[in-house]
């Protein structure tokens, strides 16, 4: 997959299989497997579903996800981070590396990869045996 990030950066990144099958599926749902040349993702004419010709903005996804989380009952504040987050972290917790997870992010600097680790977050029955009664 070819991103086009902030800055005006192009980062070239492979795809879980499982992905892929996604990202096909949903061409295929939208219409817009043989638009080589349109946005991958569009905005919806009002409540119909139907595409537009017209790339999401940002606030438009931010909205759309605030919309999701708010209807699977999330309490807790949810962005367009938050999916960083949580593919870091899981990727760290499979016992990825934090160097292949920088690569991944195409961050310039480990120590903002680490920003995004919640693995230290958690507390393990492990950790909570360490306390000598």
């Amino acid at each position: 997959m070819r991103l086009h990030e902030k800055g005006g950066k192009y980062h070239e990144m492979l795809v879980h299989h499982c992905l892929e099958e996604y990202l096909d599926a949903y061409l295929a749902a939208a219409g817009i497997k043989d638009d080589r040349k349109g946005p991958f993702f569009r905005t919806a004419y009002q409540k119909t579903g139907q595409l537009t010709a017209r790339p999401m903005r940002q606030e438009d996804v931010f909205r759309m996800i605030r919309r999701r989380a708010a209807e699977a009952r999330v309490k807790t504040g949810i962005g367009c981070h938050s999916f960083r987050v949580l593919g870091i972290t899981t990727y760290l917790e499979n016992g990825g590396t934090l160097e292949k997870a920088q690569q991944m992010a195409a961050h310039e600097s480990p120590r903002t990869t680490k920003l995004y680790d919640r693995t230290r977050d958690v507390v393990t029955l492990d950790e909570v045996e360490r306390i000598v009664l």
